[in-house]
């Protein structure tokens, strides 16, 4: 059935008679001329009847479920019209592209990353100038000595070699999400999956990399996998038997496996609150004698491990903050009782202060004893740090470029600061203290205390010279899920904000983080996690960082649904949020375990089948709480066609039914915009995110009543 809507013109003569948000938003929301839109996308409804637990409720958009349908394809066209129409408009029609240009002017023209010695070789990537994605190359180590370094120069050896160039799959096949690149022990053979379509459906090749051409691509369907041993008539040993919530992480070192668990300690005991380091003899009739290396303290857990010839490098969470130590190997001592941290004298990188981002780099290399890391925060473009875990000294190999274009960029804050920036991140080389951008960015990591009482982490940035207390915009970001960390590294497109006055603000909600955490925000629980993000939010009003008519909020996929969960709850808090690739309609999906993701979420959010759990799923679920005739935010929200973590019609189901039941005044600042190349991640391409970003920020700026005042 088709539904009649009105057209733009009644639209905006009913707006400010009807429509209560408008006064308590009084700059919002700030729609383009009625001329300038195509018509409201309408949106036909099919009968459909969902049961579940006795209870039974009407879904006529259930039909999107189907991707092959036409008349989804049609409604995803004209959504992006009309996306592509509000967004276009603003600033005069300019903001989207002056905010790219910004965006893209930042990034230098090519883009390398530190050589790391693997072997004979060094092994790097760079983006090549103009282009989107990386090449993987090496070259020989050079020679010493005047003798050496002129055979290398008639050997040709110090030339370069790419390994594999991204920018050809991408050119061939329209679209590549890079997935794993292994090199073999030999050096010989290169290893990598790929995914072209956007489906997460990865391919495994690998290269012979001296004649360059791919010896082994499997067929697009299953086969099994056979890799050859030294020794098959062993068979397979088993370490421990699978036990339901326990994981573990095995490495082999000199006799002994280590092993990273959360298993109970004990036969009687529960799976621990975290992982703790155990270690057996690798020997078939001993692997079941475990002894326990050291346990986790109540403020320090231990997230994952690495191991070399001479050193086990751990990487720990401390208070919410990343840490990674070294402690020599072997490990002669016989344990008999679990030992302290501090027993087995771990030696701690030097870190920045405030550090939010830790990334390990590839550390092939066993027989290495350098450890390399990538370092961020929010005021820390990316550095890359070399640890030498012998001398317990560190390197500063390179930091992220950061360009100031002297054009100006559309700010009155930015214009002054934009030489700073680079008197603040002076030449690594020279020094071997950490550049940061602390003098212009505020960053503070403070707590905030959520509805029951309990203190969740709320990072907070803004310029120094443009943030205007009580006055400014923000965006609070949020997942809180599956146990992932909120990303806080650096991204030099948010200077774009920061340098207008906004505050962007990362709220660390139970579901994300550590393992308990993470359980603190799981089934029954998520409620909590919505709470928390909610409690965030306020805290930035009522402190004064943000205005409370300009406080936006922002979650991808997982965080979606929390962002879409509080704007049902609190529809006032938010003057706009951005929803990307959102799980929206959890309740319908988690009750359909055809799906590929399903039946492994029972674990994060619930099992439908369980009454209790289904009752505690639909209580938040966004698509099944929306609230009729209430006045909603603007809302952006972004799909991708190819998406098998969350399913296109998620989205485009969630903004037919605001549109249909919800204030029909705001509803028309509720937008899809849908990728029908890409997959889950989106485009991967530096400059692509570019653009994708541009058109996030120009649809706030315009939606709060800003993008005049961005252009000036």
């Amino acid at each position: 059935m088709l539904r009649r809507r009105l057209c733009p013109g009644v639209f905006l003569r009913l707006f400010a008679a009807s429509c209560r948000r408008s006064s308590l938003h009084p700059s919002q929301p700030h729609l383009p001329r009625a001329t300038a839109l195509p018509t409201l996308p309408v949106v036909k409804k099919v009968p459909f009847n969902v049961s579940a637990h006795g209870r039974s409720w009407s879904d006529p958009y259930h039909w999107m479920r189907d991707t092959s349908d036409p008349d989804l394809q049609a409604l995803l066209a004209a959504e992006n019209a009309y996306a592509d129409a509000f967004v276009g408009s603003a600033g005069g029609g300019g903001l989207r592209a002056r905010l790219a240009a910004e965006m893209r002017a930042r990034l230098p023209a090519s883009a390398t990353t530190p050589p790391q010695p693997w072997g004979p070789w060094l092994y790097y990537q760079y983006v090549p100038e103009g282009k989107e994605y990386p090449v993987l190359s090496r070259k020989l180590r050079p020679s010493s000595g005047l003798v050496g370094t002129l055979l290398d120069y008639l050997s040709g050896s110090e030339k370069d070699q790419v390994l594999l160039d991204w920018n050809k799959v991408a050119e061939k096949n329209g679209y590549v999400h890079i997935g794993t690149c292994r090199i073999s022990p030999d050096h010989r053979f290169l290893a990598y999956t790929v995914d072209t379509s956007g489906g997460e459906l990865f391919s495994l090749e690998v290269k012979d990399i001296l004649s360059e051409h791919v010896i082994f691509s499997p067929p697009d369907k299953g086969i099994v996998f056979v890799i050859e041993s030294d020794n098959l008539r062993e068979g397979l040993w088993p370490i421990r038997k699978r036990v339901d919530k326990v994981q573990y992480f095995l490495e082999h070192h000199n006799g002994f496996f280590y092993i990273l668990t959360n298993a109970p300690v004990n036969d009687t005991e529960t799976t621990t609150e975290g992982y703790y380091l155990a270690r057996c003899r690798a020997e078939k009739s001993l692997v079941d004698r475990w002894q326990i290396v050291t346990l986790p303290a109540s403020d320090c857990t231990i997230q994952d491990m690495d191991i070399f010839h001479d050193n086990l490098v751990l990487y720990l969470q401390k208070n919410g903050t990343p840490l990674f130590c070294s402690i020599n190997m072997p490990i002669d001592v016989d344990v008999q009782e679990p030992k302290e941290l501090d027993d087995l004298n771990p030696w701690f990188f030097p870190i920045p202060s405030e550090l939010c981002s830790i990334v390990a780099g590839s550390n092939n290399d066993f027989m290495s004893s350098t450890y390399r890391l990538v370092v961020s925060s929010p005021v820390i473009p990316d550095l890359t740090v070399d640890y030498d875990l012998r001398k317990k000294t560190f390197t500063i190999l390179h930091q992220e470029e950061v360009t100031t274009p002297s054009a100006n960029l559309g700010s009155l804050g930015f214009q002054s600061n934009a030489s700073s920036i680079q008197q603040n991140l002076h030449l690594v080389e020279n020094s071997q203290s950490w550049s940061d951008l602390s003098k212009l960015f505020s960053c503070q990591r403070i707590e905030v205390t959520s509805h029951d009482g309990v203190s969740i982490p709320l990072v907070i940035l803004y310029s120094r010279e443009a943030h205007c207390h009580g006055e400014s915009p923000g965006i609070l970001y949020g997942y809180g899920a599956y146990g992932e960390d909120l990303d806080k590294s650096w991204c030099s497109e948010r200077l774009s904000l920061l340098s207008r006055g906004w505050v962007l603000a990362f709220a660390d909600v139970r579901g994300g983080g550590d393992l308990s955490w993470h359980m603190a925000g799981t089934k029954a629980n998520k409620i909590k996690s919505i709470q928390d993000f909610a409690a965030c939010g306020m805290h930035l009003i009522k402190e004064g960082f943000v205005h409370q008519n300009r406080l936006c909020a922002i979650g991808c996929s997982a965080g979606g649904l929390l962002v879409g969960a509080v704007i049902n709850m609190l529809p006032d808090l938010f003057s706009a949020a951005v929803l990307k690739v959102p799980f929206l309609d959890i309740c319908n999906t988690m009750l359909d375990p055809t799906l590929p993701l399903t039946v492994l979420d029972y674990e994060e959010f619930g099992d439908p089948n369980i009454p209790a759990e289904f009752e505690a799923i639909s209580s938040y679920s966004p698509y099944d709480n929306l609230a009729p005739g209430v006045c909603y935010p603007p809302v952006l929200v972004t799909a991708s066609f190819n998406d098998t973590r969350v399913g296109v019609w998620e989205a485009a189901k969630w903004v037919a039914k605001v549109r249909d039941i919800t204030c029909t005044s705001c509803s028309q600042s509720v937008i899809l915009k849908t990728n029908m190349q890409s997959g889950h991640f989106g485009e991967g391409g530096r400059f692509m995110h570019c653009d994708e970003t541009a058109f996030e920020y120009t649809f706030l700026m315009k939606v709060l009543g800003l993008d005049d005042i961005a252009m000036t």
